[in-house]
């Protein structure tokens, strides 16, 4: 994997956990941390495209703007994350009812994650405006996505914690 243009602002990490930046073991986070609501899920859905992959598929790289939301339906979903160097750092399997992408696109900031969707996934992608458009009609959904932030937040925490 080529190394993506690195930032210090691209990541919370970063700033928060310069060890992690720097070497060590591989964190280990917990994929449940990026499921979300099925109440969530099934309004995200209403405003989305179905993709379905029958091969292996770049959703996106750590250090693209985010151009939308996906949200796994089914099959396989790698999500990583490499360092400046390109070391890999984290990589781990997204489960169903996965949101991809939500931090960078709430924070208009580049991923810092690079997800790949394996042969035979089927997603759902919520484009940019539909994604804004609806957290501003219905803030009770804007709060199910700030839920689903702080679960991996303390996902994150709780893995570099443990190291």
């Amino acid at each position: 994997m080529t190394p993506y243009p690195y930032r210090p602002s691209d990541t919370f990490i970063a700033h928060s956990y310069p060890a992690f930046i720097h070497g060590g073991p591989q964190v280990k986070l917990d994929p449940s941390a990026f499921v979300a609501d099925p109440e969530l899920i099934k309004a995200l859905e209403k405003h989305s495209t179905q993709i379905s992959c029958d091969s292996d598929h770049v959703l996106f790289n750590q250090g693209d703007h985010p151009k939308g939301l996906f949200i796994l339906d089914k099959g396989e979903i790698t999500i990583t994350m490499a360092s400046p160097t390109g070391e890999q750092l984290m990589s781990i399997e997204a489960h169903a009812g996965s949101l991809l992408g939500l931090p960078g696109l709430i924070g208009n900031e580049p991923y810092t994650l690079t997800a790949i969707a394996r042969k035979g996934a089927r997603l759902s992608f919520v484009p940019r405006d539909e994604f804004t458009s609806l957290m501003r009609s219905e803030p009770m959904l804007a709060l199910k996505m700030v839920q689903v932030i702080a679960a991996e937040l303390r996902s994150a925490r709780h893995a570099l914690s443990n190291r």
